[in-house]
């Protein structure tokens, strides 16, 4: 017998090198017959490992190492009343130390093994059954208890020690220097020989008891999912509800297509077991809506479904836009529905708390996930512990191309740049093998961004828990494993745009007296019959998205959708989904064909008459993955369970199964039932080309139920942004009023739609962007400074008691309040109080002395003490009160720049105003261009993109190198915000004389783009506003190659090659063997 009882997985985060599955293989090549999985405190690996084991022919037992400051023992699951009793453990040992008492309670059926080194009679106690864990021969000499073997397994193999001591420095923030290294060393998987070195009969005998009498398994376990009314019939009440709701939709006029398909949906659901599981998502769909809570028209798949529809869990009618059921459950493959709702930002929370209150707290958690060392992080991190300059760190990071799933071998075969400084040197080769050792282990725990699970009974009756770093409970299982172990998984998403339409309707509604229904989606149930129904198909509308100008509009403000848009012109809702479902890598190929047959359908060709019904409304292209479904339906005989089959294996690019497909859809099985497109009268040829243009596009091709989902919210916006440009606009800088950089770019979008943005005012103001008859108001909370609770107290006093005349009187009304010396001056700096009696230098100059005097007024009231001054009459009072001094306003420049620091923009002006013509001839970018988008979560520019941006500088920080050379970084300000300049030496050199803050220059470099970050300029050339009166200069400039030499290059802005590594490095990598 091979066995190894104390096995820390990479669950042991930043302890353990062992993934999983390389561990059990490795363990099977080796001989091992069994393995036990004792990560640290937690849980969250079991179930992986428990798999792992069983594909490599490995008896998995499960266990958990309990480790405390005062405690460390590894505790056994005998079987699974004992594994639900770990879970128990686990859950409590993950936020608290647990105590005896609670370790008793959940001692049954636990096998303890008490490490020899950390000996404990206490525990021992405890458990029924024990035995003494060692390491080496020397721990059992004078032992006479029950012995077993445990070696602290943390590694696979004997030479991966100093690996896990970067792991370990990574995780305790050291470098190499400031701790010992090999404190891991001999923590690998044993061998054979060393195992039965360490052992003898007896320790053999008490390892293969324990072995044998730790039995946990999993196993999808029905009853799990929650029950929506344990009084009434599920099925029955799901079928009146649908029937209902379709009467509702079709106004009564229910047609034998909807009918049936309602039929066929309920009956399969019913089958599957999923009537509750839509019964609870209707309530809590049906709770939002009616508390007001928008709630979004669909997302996903589940938008196929006509039983969705019917309860009003989604809004598109699925027959009407040809969305496919099957797309969203498959009868032919059992997996748990997915149905996920958009909510209002602001008020998901009220979604879930209602959950939590109808099912309970412990039957509603969030789920973990897990952030990874990835390609460029680790990288870096590896970099800090080799304490490497972070320039030199940055350029490697950068060669590693900015890819979804990338990896460092993958980056070495596609960039040869990378691959020439990892084999020619030493200090790069040694960086990354040592990266790629380390690359994709678990390296903090994290929290699903909408996922939710609901529960039958206690959460914890089922899967261990944990806190994380928000006090949250959250799963230690991941999303997979949730739904695998046939839990519900529910995603409550937060999105912001329905805030805005919410807000955009509001305003509508108070300054036009017009409610405009965004719920009824190509229908009227005639609930409201004051309410105006959208058009989906308005002219006017379609043809403003046409023109590109698609700021603040759901899914098309990027700059290429723009484009697209101007060159799609869409003439119809399908057009919008279609462009959604074309704008990504992949289908982005099909646009010409998609454009070129909407403008010329004499054009469009098909392969066989069968498509031209599936094709004819795409312009004969395939754009979606149920065209994918619908093709091997009508053409080749598949059921639609069969074609989701095919079309899921595509799009995961399961080749072996495509190629057995292929013989399926060409020439028919008949023990399937699928007739073959021959059978069908369609030519072998022409099957085949039929199949090969559907694997190609079937890898990347969208889902339609999704794309038409979201063209809704989409035109929406649009519709709102043609219709009420200023009540919209006012709401979408109200959903970024914490985003001055967002900000500044809607203002100045508002500009051009000729909208004026009016200064915050405390008399007209309200806390969010208001739409008032002059324009948009600024919204007081985006002040800084001033709390929220602070700015509601001003309005309310002044709804109560009429507008505030001066300052003195508006500083006496709102004493009471939180209102202090920085909160009026930031409002007088703002401008929200230039309707007062003065101006803005005269207000600065008096309000502290105002303040002062109010709080001496507010004390000797307290007191009860009177003064002269309450004696006198109301014209004598005058002549005692604090005077303005005669002072003009201030300059332009002065209150631009007190805006600036007030609301970070300026809001009345800007000090590029004047130059806007020439900058926009010359730029190649804007900052907005350079921020992280909060839906992509991505820039708008490619890494190592050349640009030319312009503006001014707001600030300036000199830094030196380790050679001593001075490099700057600046901030620089356009007229939508601002972005990071990093001036490297050499460039700092030349252009040094240029760089002053308020100096307005034109940089031309290229951009430096990291993950979730906001993206900088490497500098390469600099130029003053007047030097390019007629564009940049051309420059005869050089740029750094990998090994540090210099080559000239001439060129225009936006067409010089990237330097090398994507930014100059301190430290330029040297030769190997040089």
């Amino acid at each position: 017998m091979l066995c190894a009882l104390q096995v820390k997985t990479c669950y042991s985060i930043l302890s353990s090198l062992n993934r999983i599955d390389d561990l059990t293989k490795r363990a099977k090549e080796m001989g091992y017959s069994s393995l036990a999985i004792t990560d640290v405190n937690n849980m969250f690996g079991v179930y992986e490992f428990y798999l792992s084991c069983l594909n490599n022919g490995i008896k998995p037992i499960i266990g958990m190492e309990v480790k405390s400051s005062f405690d460390d023992y590894i505790l056994i699951a005998k079987n699974n009343d004992g594994y639900k009793n770990l879970i128990k453990i686990a859950t409590i040992i993950s936020d608290r130390n647990i105590s005896f008492e609670e370790i008793k309670s959940y001692s049954k059926d636990i096998i303890l093994i008490m490490p020899i080194s950390s000996y404990n009679k206490d525990v021992i106690d405890i458990f029924d059954e024990y035995f003494i864990g060692y390491s080496n021969k020397n721990e059992i000499k004078d032992n006479r208890e029950k012995c077993a073997l445990i070696t602290d397994i943390c590694y696979i193999d004997n030479d991966d020690y100093k690996y896990i001591d970067y792991l370990t420095m990574i995780r305790d923030d050291k470098k190499l220097g400031e701790m010992e290294l090999n404190n891991y060393k001999g923590k690998h998987l044993l061998s054979k020989n060393e195992f039965d070195f360490l052992t003898n009969d007896d320790i053999l005998s008490n390892m293969e008891y324990i072995v044998q009498n730790s039995n946990v398994s999993f196993e999808k376990r029905d009853g799990l999912l929650p029950i929506y009314d344990e009084n009434i019939n599920s099925f029955e009440y799901l079928s009146s509800l649908c029937n209902k709701g379709l009467k509702k939709r079709l106004a009564n006029d229910v047609t034998d297509v909807y009918q049936e398909r309602l039929n066929y949906e309920l009956d399969v659901i019913n089958k599957m077991g999923f009537c509750d599981y839509f019964l609870v998502v209707w309530d809590y769909v049906k709770y939002a809506k009616f508390n007001n809570i928008l709630v979004g028209p669909g997302r996903g798949s589940a938008a196929g479904s006509l039983v969705s529809y019917c309860l009003g869990i989604t809004d598109v009618d699925p027959i009407k836009y040809d969305l496919l059921f099957e797309r969203f459950l498959n009868p032919e493959r059992v997996t748990m529905p997915d149905i996920d709702i958009d909510f209002c930002y602001e008020r998901r929370s009220e979604v879930i708390d209602y959950v939590i209150g109808k099912y309970g707290k412990d039957c509603v958690t969030q789920i973990v996930t897990f952030g990874t060392l990835a390609a460029r992080g680790v990288i870096r991190d590896v970099g800090r512990v080799m304490d490497l300059p972070y320039n030199f760190c940055d350029t490697i990071a950068k060669n590693i191309p900015n890819e979804l799933n990338i990896t460092i071998d993958k980056a070495l075969t596609m960039n040869p740049e990378l691959r020439t400084m990892y084999e020619t040197d030493d200090t790069v080769h040694t960086l990354i093998d040592m990266a790629k050792r380390l690359e994709g282990l678990p390296r903090h725990t994290s929290m699903h961004a909408a996922g939710v699970v609901i529960s039958q009974k206690a959460m914890d009756e089922y899967v261990p828990l944990s806190r994380a770093s928000d006090g949250t409970i959250t799963t230690q299982f991941v999303m997979t494993t949730i739904e695998e172990l046939g839990l519900l998984k529910m995603d409550f998403l937060g999105l912001r745009t329905l805030t805005v339409i919410k807000d955009a309707v509001a305003l509508v509604e108070k300054n036009h007296g017009v409610r405009i229904d965004v719920d009824h989606i190509d229908y009227n149930d005639n609930s409201d019959p004051d309410a105006i129904q959208i058009d989906y198909g308005d002219k006017k509308v379609l043809d403003a998205i046409g023109t590109g100008k698609c700021e603040g509009v759901f899914q098309l403000e990027s700059a290429g959708m723009k484009n697209f848009m101007k060159e799609l012109k869409p003439q119809s809702l399908e057009d919008v989904i279609a462009g959604i479902s074309l704008y990504r890598p992949g289908p982005m190929d099909f646009i010409p064909k998609y454009i070129k047959g909407k403008n010329e359908p004499e054009s469009i060709t098909y392969t066989c008459k069968e498509l031209e019904p599936i094709l004819e409304p795409t312009y004969g292209c395939i754009v979606y993955q149920e065209q994918v479904m619908q093709i091997v339906q009508n053409l080749a005989g598949y059921s639609m369970g069969q074609a989701d089959n095919i079309r899921r294996a595509m799009s995961k690019k399961k080749q072996y199964v495509i190629d057995a497909e292929r013989h399926n859809f060409v020439y028919g099985n008949e023990e399937q039932g699928i007739k073959g497109c021959i059978a069908n009268g369609i030519s072998e040829k022409a099957a085949n080309e039929i199949y090969d243009s559907m694997v190609d596009f079937a890898k990347y091709a969208f889902n339609k139920s999704h794309a038409a989902a979201y063209a809704v919210v989409a035109y929406q916006t649009a519709y709102l942004k043609y219709y009420y440009p200023v009540e919209f606009m006012a709401a979408l800088m109200t959903s970024v009023i914490d985003n001055p950089r967002k900000v500044a770019e809607y203002i100045y979008t508002c500009r051009q739609m000729g909208i004026k943005v009016l200064a915050p005012d405390i008399n007209e103001g309200e806390g969010r962007f208001s739409a008032t008859k002059g324009g948009i108001r600024y919204g007081l909370y985006a002040i800084k400074s001033i709390g929220r609770s602070v700015v509601d107290a001003i309005i309310a006093e002044r709804n109560q008691n009429g507008s505030y005349r001066t300052l003195q009187n508006f500083i006496e009304r709102v004493s009471d309040s939180e209102v202090n010396k920085r909160t009026v001056e930031n409002l007088i700096k703002s401008g929200a109080c230039d309707s007062l009696d003065g101006n803005r230098q005269q207000m600065m100059m008096v309000y502290n002395a105002l303040m002062d005097q109010q709080v001496q007024t507010k004390k000797k009231s307290l007191a009860g003490q009177m003064s002269l001054f309450d004696l006198v009459s109301e014209e004598e009072k005058k002549a005692y009160e604090i005077q303005y001094p005669n002072v003009g306003e201030y300059s332009k420049e002065i209150k631009l720049g007190f805006e600036k620091e007030v609301i970070g923009i300026y809001l009345t002006g800007h000090p590029l105003e004047e130059y806007e013509e020439k900058w926009r001839k010359i730029i190649s970018a804007v900052t907005s261009d350079f921020l992280l988008d909060e839906e992509s979560g991505g820039v708008r520019l490619r890494d190592n993109q050349k640009v030319v941006i312009g503006g001014m500088i707001t600030e300036k920080t000199i830094k030196y190198t380790k050679n001593n050379k001075t490099m700057a970084f600046l901030s620089l300000e356009d007229l939508f915000g601002t972005v990071e300049v990093i001036v490297f030496p050499g460039e700092y050199e030349r252009y040094h004389t240029l760089l002053n803050e308020d100096e307005k220059i034109f940089i031309r470099g290229h951009a430096n783009v990291e993950e979730d970050k906001n993206a900088k300029i490497i500098c390469e050339q600099i130029c003053t506003f007047a030097e390019a009166e007629n564009g940049m200069p051309q420059e005869q400039r050089t740029y750094r190659q990998g090994n540090g030499s210099r080559r000239a290059y001439s060129g225009n802005a936006g067409s010089s090659p990237a330097s090398a590594g994507g930014g100059k490095s301190a430290q330029a990598p040297t030769r190997r063997g040089d």
